[in-house]
């Protein structure tokens, strides 16, 4: 039980608006707290260092479907009890998953942040002796549901399955999305599902984070109760590497025609990892191009030309942390606008970034945003133990959150011109074309 070692002592961080210590126990599990009591509110946050990236072939879609199980019981919570006892006590829960990682988290009055970090430390520990072929079943009914609705029969809801495979080679992490395969998730049984959970979701390969009304003391002596006693796993397989050498070097089309109301476009490029500088230059180009009304796309394409939908225009990057995360550029035509007239006025407008400087206004306006934004995300418990359990995962130091807002505040004018002359070439360009079925004849 437990690991070997002694938990390393305390350590507080310094640099963020909110005090942060941090302490690793025995087992590998980092836990970060981040007090404050101001209201009687507790956040628990999770970061499991799995994602789909970490899927080997045959397994895509392994990760997200976890985020479903864990929330079936465990060895001591029994079916839907977690989401009921968390609910009957004032609380709020959820899950994600994306590329990078999964995460899962609560929102209690602070008088109940022992029974949340019971209940996360139990279905750590405890899922699989719980996991049955029933609940795998039903699972994966509600996964292949989940598809449906939010993918298959959305106009354009499965753009992003098709934009990864056409932006990352096949074998790369990003190559599939999170969703998966339905043939893997059907094809896998019960014993391999376990050996999944088995091998990813342990104490030396998650982040615990609490923010809110808890001090370190009480949250340390708590996390070492219900999770110090979880053996770590020794050889955690590494997430496939996703180093690429710059730019894609020749462009990609496809083009789909659906039961679409409108032509639409999706113009995407490969970019840098998110926490690099560069791609901190590509979140303020994203937002000088395409957040709003003051943005170069709905200046140009929905005010000026009027070619394209006011409300179905925008850009923004995906920020992916482990290989070149992708800018996303996307604009819907107005009646009786052609999609070839859509498409040369959004590239018109892409290309205006790599001739035309970013001016004092843009640069201003888009960092005015980011801001917001970035106090947005931070000014709830919720945000705050999200943001700091991620930057420990990816970064390895929670504090290093810090750093990201005044990044955004140094990029220059010329930062976003460099930026967009090295990513923005058409050579390198994914485009994506929705068509209306009427228009296939």
């Amino acid at each position: 039980m437990g690991g070997v070692t002694s938990p390393t002592a305390p350590v507080a961080t310094t640099g963020y608006p909110w005090p942060i210590e941090t302490t690793r126990l025995a087992n590998g599990l980092r836990v970060v707290v981040s007090e404050d009591r101001t209201a009687p509110v507790v956040c628990v946050n999770l970061w499991y260092d799995v994602g789909s990236r970490h899927e080997p072939p045959g397994q895509t879609g392994f990760a997200h479907l976890f985020e479903h199980l864990m929330f079936e019981g465990s060895q001591h919570v029994k079916k839907t009890e977690h989401m009921k006892l968390v609910q009957g006590n004032g609380g709020s829960l959820n899950a994600t998953t994306n590329p990078d990682r999964t995460n899962y988290f609560e929102s209690m009055p602070s008088e109940h942040l022992e029974l949340a970090l019971w209940l996360e430390a139990d279905r750590m520990g405890g899922l699989v002796p719980a996991l049955t072929q029933e609940t795998l079943d039903n699972q994966r009914e509600v996964v292949k549901n989940e598809r449906r609705q939010r993918y298959d029969n959305v106009p354009y809801g499965d753009a992003w399955l098709r934009l990864l495979p056409l932006l990352y080679p096949e074998g790369h992490p990003y190559h599939h999305s999170t969703i998966g395969s339905m043939e893997d998730l059907n094809g896998a049984a019960l014993d391999t599902f376990k050996a999944f959970h088995q091998q990813y979701y342990a104490p030396n390969n998650c982040v615990l984070t609490v923010a809110g009304d808890a001090s370190p003391a009480e949250v340390f002596a708590l996390a070492e109760k219900y999770f110090g006693v979880i053996d770590p796993v020794a050889d955690i397989p590494p997430a496939p590497v996703g180093h690429l050498a710059g730019p894609a070097t020749s462009a990609v089309r496809e083009t789909v025609t659906a039961a679409v109301p409108a032509p639409r476009l999706y113009l995407s490029h490969r970019t840098f990892p998110f926490g690099t500088a560069a791609y901190d230059a590509i979140t303020v180009l994203a937002t000088v191009l395409g957040s709003g009304r003051g943005s170069r796309l709905y200046q140009r394409l929905a005010d000026g030309k009027r070619i394209a939908q006011p409300d179905y225009i925008g850009s923004y990057g995906v920020d992916l942390a482990h290989a070149p995360a992708p800018l996303i550029i996307t604009a819907t035509a107005k009646d009786g606008v052609p999609v070839e007239q859509l498409e040369q006025g959004l590239v018109e407008v892409v290309q205006s970034l790599v001739d035309e400087p970013v001016t004092d206004d843009e640069l201003n306006r888009a960092k005015a945003l980011l801001t917001t934004s970035w106090w947005r995300q931070v000014s709830t418990v919720g945000g705050r133990a999200d943001t700091l359990g991620r930057y420990t995962t990816q970064f390895g130091d929670p504090a290093t959150a810090g750093y990201r807002l005044p990044a955004w505040q140094a990029v220059t004018a010329d930062d976003v011109t460099e930026a967009a002359t090295r990513t923005l070439q058409p050579d390198s360009r994914v485009t994506l074309t929705y068509l209306p079925e009427e228009e296939k004849a």
